[in-house]
């Protein structure tokens, strides 16, 4: 049966006291995430929402293969929901740098020089794959599905007082350019396939999602999938799902639109 998601708020110094619609109340500290707690029935997958306020630190996450024993890597995407004009946001770098001169940009700041920035607009896509250098800038929100895994190796911080981990950085990063063409796209108004594996699959529509969005037979079955209105509300199996909340739908619980704005992603683990 599908049910919705318990959400966490999560501070964060980088994050906003103000949100955005649905999760408008004024805070009284920073809100930088709020993530929707994945289900027992699929723990790979973690969806959280993105709040930027400030810089966050340049960083970078391990593969399965370079991740501590026992955990899993994270590869991640972003949907960029809004943005201030001029906001920017860095993959990868601008050329291929050598470990020990990365080391040394990251210990001098001039690292940010290294990166490669992008200017973003609501509906630009990333895919993130693991060792891929990253750091989001303020003015931002986005939608966020990863991997579930914690573990971040910072590089840069600005100056602020959190640990570094640097030694870990450079040894899982990839210090070369992000092939964007590849991993980026831009919504252009249609059902979109934005991720296809390894790790998961991640549809996007505007709607009713097709019945290539998810086929549990064709997918290989599993517990379900997760449900994510953008806007409106959906109607799974005889749940209602709206902007705001997540759901784990149930693989034989139909997905329908049930507002004339409804638009949503949907995403499940392969």
């Amino acid at each position: 049966m599908t049910r919705l998601l318990e959400t966490r708020e999560v501070e964060k110094i980088w994050g906003r006291t103000a949100l955005p619609e649905p999760f408008a109340a004024e805070r009284d500290e920073p809100i930088g995430e709020i993530w929707f707690e994945p289900p027992p029935e699929l723990p790979e997958l973690l969806v959280k929402y993105l709040f930027t306020g400030e810089n966050l630190s340049v960083q970078v996450h391990p593969s399965d293969d370079d991740a501590p024993k026992g955990a899993s890597g994270k590869e991640e995407c972003w949907l960029i929901l809004d943005a201030a004009p001029g906001a920017k946001l860095a993959i990868g770098l601008e050329r291929e740098t050598a470990p020990e001169d990365l080391a040394q940009a990251a210990r001098d700041g001039s690292i940010e020089r290294l990166l490669r920035w992008h200017e973003v607009a609501a509906g630009d896509f990333f895919y993130l794959p693991a060792g891929t250098i990253h750091a989001i800038g303020s003015g931002i929100t986005l939608a966020e599905i990863q991997q579930n895994c914690d573990i971040t190796y910072r590089l840069y911080d600005y100056g602020r007082p959190r640990e570094l981990q640097l030694d870990d950085a450079i040894r899982v990063a990839r210090s070369g350019p992000y092939d964007t063409d590849r991993y980026a796209k831009r919504l252009n108004g249609k059902a979109m396939r934005l991720v296809a594996g390894p790790h998961f699959r991640l549809e996007y529509f505007q709607g009713s999602p097709g019945a290539n969005a998810w086929n549990p037979e064709q997918d290989g079955g599993g517990p379900g999938a997760l449900l994510l209105p953008l806007d409106g509300s959906y109607r799974a199996g005889t749940s209602m799902v709206s902007a705001g909340e997540c759901a784990l739908v149930a693989a034989g619980d139909p997905v329908t639109a049930a507002t004339t704005d409804a638009r949503g992603l949907l995403a499940y683990p392969l």
